[in-house]
């Protein structure tokens, strides 16, 4: 399949709009509304006090509530709207706004909320959904410790069992076990969901959640010590905190008992017998969150690519021709070379968020609700945070630097959008971690016993089979196998194919992903053969692991970009005006840029393994410049395509 860009590339910005807002353009365009109507907040982030500035992100929250934006993923008979879909496309779309309100809604009705939902069961949801849903109760997500945030299952809280008492005793123990950086606790929480070292009868039964009391009457609670964590390096409205808890009390009934309880004699009871896939199911219900911070921090990318690329339209700078009239800043090639392959990498970002985000209503939904799907999911939202996260960090420097001195001006939104949007590639998962969770599923193929393995675990897993036997149990390999056959050459089908035909785009990323796979797995076998530890041998090829991830997560990235454009009429021979055939050439020549730019950020690779020629590497950044030449004239419309309210973008002097 290849883009053909003679055809009209004339975009329908209303049109295209719609085709990017999906199924959920009702909930977004009340977020739109929502955004205009309070955007005074962007200047109260720079003018107010931080404890004057925390409250008004409170009331905000409070009153986007009210519109029923932020209950859209609890059920209707806790007034809820019902449609978990419908509630990460409002959070990706509040994030064209203030991030610390974003990331309090988030903290407010994701995480709190969430982990209720989907932790607790009944009479948790009887007795704190309909005042959580409207913000009257509020509440934070206590996990995180100072000694332990990426591994979870090593918490030191501990949640003691008194059968005499039928009563939780929660404990930390010592400064390490401390809960800390979370999200509302430092001032607006009542209470918390507390993951906590569950013992019942002298033993251990692993981490579980409990809802807690943190604050009574505005005070903290007997027991609870709250500790304001300071001022950040960004998302100052939110008010996180620090907790310890000194033999605190809670009812039995405060476990959040979904997947295991305590019957009130003392004995521990659960479905689901073994202890690793226990955890990992109970973490896996948590995996709103990684969708929600990834799809947010691609339209924090978005809002930056929006004023950059405006400003890049209006500044003019040094005279380029000799009719003595300076150049705009876009039409410098190397201009192009910095914002437009961002471009195209955001639009794909953003059909790869839609596919996850598809799959994770799906599942919770109960469509396809079984443990394969549930696995897939993980993996996918953990590698498309991952990517999504860490290109909202370089868009954002790269648009602030193309917008000049002008850029480091606070009104210009840079300032707040690379202060807030950091730490983004650390919560809901750093980002290697999570990379390191997508290459488990792929060395493994997410088989049954995924959830039980550990890290040693898992390295005697592969080491145990035939490196051949790990490549054909991946679907990348029968992805590869099938476009092989597609393309031309046979064996030389990457020498022989046009560097626009989408098939070979896609087997060169499925050649990557699949020879990296192999050699990972050839190395961990051979640490193991030479008697190596399973740890030493996993650490010396952890540079491997996070290799293969990110490979394998553009893949993902590029098929969701192509399985899109697949879905759109051509236009024009059906009596249609052809402004469908421009928005999809308009797509197309994007496609192309992404899966272009990103073999030309790799081709050492792709040379090293013989994929690559070095005058076919010196043709592919001739056609990379050629389609951002393509695009430029469209470049406005495109961001437009966004739906940004204008209020948000603020920099007057920028995009006017």
């Amino acid at each position: 399949m290849i883009n053909d860009a003679s055809k009209s590339s004339d975009v329908d910005v209303q049109a295209l709009t719609a085709l990017l807002d999906g199924e959920y353009a009702e909930i977004r365009d009340l977020v739109r509304t929502n955004l205009s109507t309070h955007a005074s907040v962007l200047e109260e982030a720079e003018e107010l006090g931080i404890d004057a500035f925390r409250e008004r992100v409170r009331e905000l929250t409070v009153e986007l509530a009210a519109t029923g934006q932020t209950g859209m993923g609890f059920p209707k008979e806790y007034g809820g709207g019902g449609d978990i879909g419908a509630s990460i496309a409002a959070f990706e779309t509040l994030a064209y706004g203030d991030l610390s309100l974003l990331v309090k809604v988030g903290v407010q009705f994701g995480l709190f909320g969430g982990a209720i939902l989907h932790l607790g069961t009944e009479r948790h949801h009887r007795a704190h959904l309909p005042d959580l849903i409207t913000g009257k109760l509020m509440g934070c997500f206590a996990m995180t410790e100072t000694g332990h945030g990426s591994n979870v299952q090593a918490l030191g809280t501990v949640a003691t069992y008194d059968t005499a008492s039928r009563e939780f005793v929660i404990t930390t123990h010592g400064d390490a076990a401390r809960k800390d950086y979370i999200g509302n606790a430092a001032r607006h929480a009542e209470l918390a969901v507390v993951f906590a070292q569950l013992e019942v009868d002298g033993r251990s039964e692993g981490v579980h959640a409990f809802v807690v009391p943190i604050r009574v009457d505005g005070a903290p609670a007997p027991g609870v010590r709250i500790e304001d964590a300071g001022r950040k390096m960004g998302l100052n409205g939110v008010d996180n905190g620090r907790l310890w808890f000194d033999g605190v009390r809670v009812p039995r009934e405060a476990l959040l008992n979904r997947f295991a309880d305590v019957t009130p004699d003392g004995a521990y009871e659960s479905p689901i017998e073994n202890p690793g896939r226990r955890f990992f199911t109970m973490l896996g219900t948590l995996v709103q969150g990684r969708v929600s911070v990834g799809g947010g921090a691609i339209n924090a990318a978005k809002v930056a690519l929006a004023i950059a690329t405006k400003y890049a339209v209006r500044r003019r700078q040094f005279e380029a021709a000799s009719d003595g009239e300076e150049q705009l800043l876009l039409d410098y090639g190397m201009h192009q070379r910095r914002l437009l392959p961002l471009l195209a990498r955001t639009y794909a970002l953003h059909f790869a968020q839609d596919v996850v985000r598809t799959q994770l209503h799906e599942v919770f939904s109960g469509d396809q609700d079984d443990e394969q799907a549930r696995r897939e999911l993980e993996a996918r939202a953990a590698g498309t945070k991952a990517l999504g996260t860490w290109h909202a960090t370089r868009t954002i420097q790269e648009c602030r630097e193309a917008c000049g001195g002008a850029g480091y001006l606070a009104v210009n939104r840079f300032a707040a959008l690379k202060a807030d949007s950091d730490v983004f590639t650390t919560f809901e998962g750093d980002n290697h971690v999570l990379l390191q969770l997508v290459a488990k599923g792929l060395l493994t193929n997410y088989a049954h016993e995924f959830e039980d393995l550990d890290q040693l675990g898992m390295v005697r897993f592969v080491t145990g089979q035939a490196v051949e036997t790990v490549i054909e149990r991946t679907s990348v390999h029968k992805l590869l196998e099938r476009v092989r056959d597609l393309l031309p050459g046979g064996d030389e089908w990457d020498q022989e194919a046009g560097l626009l035909d989408r098939d070979y785009q896609l087997a060169m990323l499925r050649f990557r992903e699949e020879h990296m796979l192999a050699g990972l797995a050839r190395r961990l076998k051979r640490g193991l053969d030479e008697k190596g530890d399973p740890g030493v041998v996993f650490s010396h090829v952890q540079d491997h692991v996070i290799s293969v991830a990110r490979a394998h997560v553009e893949r993902l990235v590029l098929e969701a970009f192509v399985d899109k454009l697949r879905t759109l009429p051509d236009g024009g021979d059906d009596g249609n005006d052809g402004n469908d055939d421009g928005n999809k050439v308009a797509l197309g020549l994007l496609c192309d840029l992404f899966a272009l730019s990103t073999i030309e950020s790799d081709r050492a690779w792709f040379m090293e393994h013989g994929r690559l020629t070095v005058q076919r590497s010196k043709t592919i950044s001739r056609e990379i410049n050629n389609l951002c030449r393509k695009i430029r004239p469209l470049a406005v419309d495109l961001v437009d395509a966004w739906g940004i309210p204008s209020a948000m973008l603020r920099s007057p002097d920028l995009v006017g």
